[in-house]
Parts: structure tokens; C-alpha cells; sequence
């Protein structure tokens, strides 16, 4: 609605995990740095945290994207699944197609791929996003999928990203095993203040605005203590916000146009 009145190409503010708009605060560049290290070295299981709309989904996509080309990669975004579910889920998105239904002919097509993967020098990452829904017994059965091993090396790396309630299941007693295999955790925090402008200038130049497109201070510090600086609430805000200062005929969003998204999307929640 707004897009020819501020001049842009694309709505700035969409909630979808698109990494063309990821915006790296140090926290989120130390993530994706350890990811990328986690990957390259073999470490096996990593771990990426968050609280919901902090980004780990687009995060993923992008670590995925930044991966060199001699590594073979799956995203499994709904792990809500039984263990042989889960394991033709994710040969079907490395593109090995299972061969068989049951549990014994998945795992063995799955180690049959990933050593004809390693005897042509190339790696496998799996990740496994919402990852604190899986139940224990599968998270169980997810370790199992290391001791698809050589003597050297790992053949798989994997994953798991989620809210903050990932840490709590993988802390209990029947994890111990699983927990003590996880070589790299990442945890992304809320944006700050001044992230926040960062954050709001850097999604509206993707999105192509040129100059004259902006927010004032009021209408940033509003909308940062609203969101909590969760990046997915930044979005929500400032997308009605665009839509309130269109509607006033301004492209300049104002205290007054940050309070009238606040107060419109309290009433939604």
C-alpha cells in the first residue's frame, strides 16, 4: 500500500525469514561465526538459541547460504515428528531419496550417503529448527544419528536451534549423554536502542528507500521499548508505523505514528 509513497521496492518490515535481510549485531555475527567453525570443523552438535522473533530462523537460512558449496545441507523446520519421520525428512532434503520405511533401512541409507559423501571430501550439516519441541525420546534418538562416525571425523554435523526452553530439556537427566556432546552453543539477544536504528536503516535500504525515508528518535525509542528489541516484534511495529505516517501524508515516522502501531497491536494481542 505504502510502497510507491516512500519510494521502496519491497515491503521492509515482513516477518519472513528472508536472510537478504538479516542484520548482524556482534552477538549475531558471533553466532553465525561459530556455526560456520562448528561446520567446517567437524564438531558434531551445535547449538543455537533464542527467544521467539530473535531471529534464528532467518540466522539458519543464512548459515546455510554462507556454507561453501562442498557442503551437502538440510533444514528441517517442523521436528514434531517420529523418529523415522524425521529421518526421511531429512534424506529427502539432502536429496538421497530412502530406500525402505523402517528405522534400520533409513539409518543404513543414511550412513550409506553420508561415507560416500566423505570418501568425496565433502561434509554434511543438518539443522533442526524449533528444536524445543522435540521430546526427549527423540532427542535421544537424534544423538544416535553421531555415531554415524569414522574413526577421525563426524559425519554429520547437527543443529539444534530454539527458544530458550531448548537449554532446559537438554539440562535434564536423561539428556546427560546428548548434552555432553554438544561442542558449540550460541544464544541471540534482544537488540539494544541503538541496534534497534541499526536494525530499522538497514531493512529500509534493502528494501531500496533512498533518502528522505526515515524514523525519528521518539518513534525508535518507542518502538524499542515496545518490542523488547525482539527483531520479529521490531517488524510488526514498524510496519504499522510505515502504514500510520502514510496515512498522514508524511515519510518521516513520528512518536505519534510509533504509539499508533503500539497501541494497534496491543489490541490484536
Amino acid at each position: 500500500m505504502y510502497l510507491e509513497f516512500f519510494g521502496l521496492k519491497e515491503h521492509p518490515f515482513n516477518v519472513t525469514p528472508d536472510p537478504r535481510f538479516l542484520f548482524f549485531t556482534a552477538r549475531h555475527q558471533e553466532a553465525m561465526d561459530n556455526l560456520l567453525y562448528g561446520i567446517a570443523e567437524r564438531k558434531g552438535f551445535l547449538v543455537l538459541t533464542g527467544e521467539v522473533g530473535s531471529g534464528k530462523t532467518t540466522l539458519c537460512r543464512a548459515l546455510l547460504n554462507r556454507l561453501p558449496s562442498g557442503v551437502r545441507t538440510a533444514l528441517i523446520l517442523n521436528p514434531n515428528l517420529s523418529d523415522t519421520q524425521l529421518l526421511r525428512a531429512i534424506l529427502e532434503d539432502l536429496g538421497a531419496p530412502p530406500a525402505g520405511r523402517d528405522r534400520l533401512a533409513l539409518m543404513s541409507r543414511l550412513n550409506e550417503y553420508l561415507l560416500a559423501r566423505i570418501r568425496n571430501g565433502e561434509n554434511v550439516a543438518v539443522v533442526l529448527d524449533e528444536a524445543q519441541d522435540l521430546t526427549p525420546a527423540l532427542l535421544e534418538q537424534v544423538r544416535l544419528l553421531s555415531n554415524l562416525e569414522t574413526d577421525q571425523r563426524k559425519l554429520m554435523q547437527i543443529v539444534l536451534a530454539g527458544q530458550p526452553e531448548l537449554d532446559r530439556r537438554l539440562a535434564r537427566p536423561e539428556l546427560r549423554q546428548l548434552r555432553q556432546r554438544i561442542m558449540i552453543r550460541c544464544a541471540l539477544q534482544p537488540l539494544d536502542a541503538d541496534e534497534v536504528r541499526a536494525y530499522l536503516e538497514h531493512r529500509l535500504r534493502v528494501a531500496g528507500a533512498t533518502d528522505g525515508v526515515a524514523f525519528d528518535e521518539a518513534a525508535i525509542r518507542i518502538i524499542h521499548g515496545a518490542s523488547k528489541g525482539i527483531p520479529r516484534l521490531v517488524n510488526k511495529l514498524s510496519d504499522r508505523a510505515l502504514l500510520a505516517a502514510y496515512a498522514a501524508g508524511r515519510r518521516a515516522v513520528s512518536r505519534e505514528d510509533a504509539r499508533r502501531a503500539h497501541a494497534e497491536l496491543e489490541a490484536l494481542l
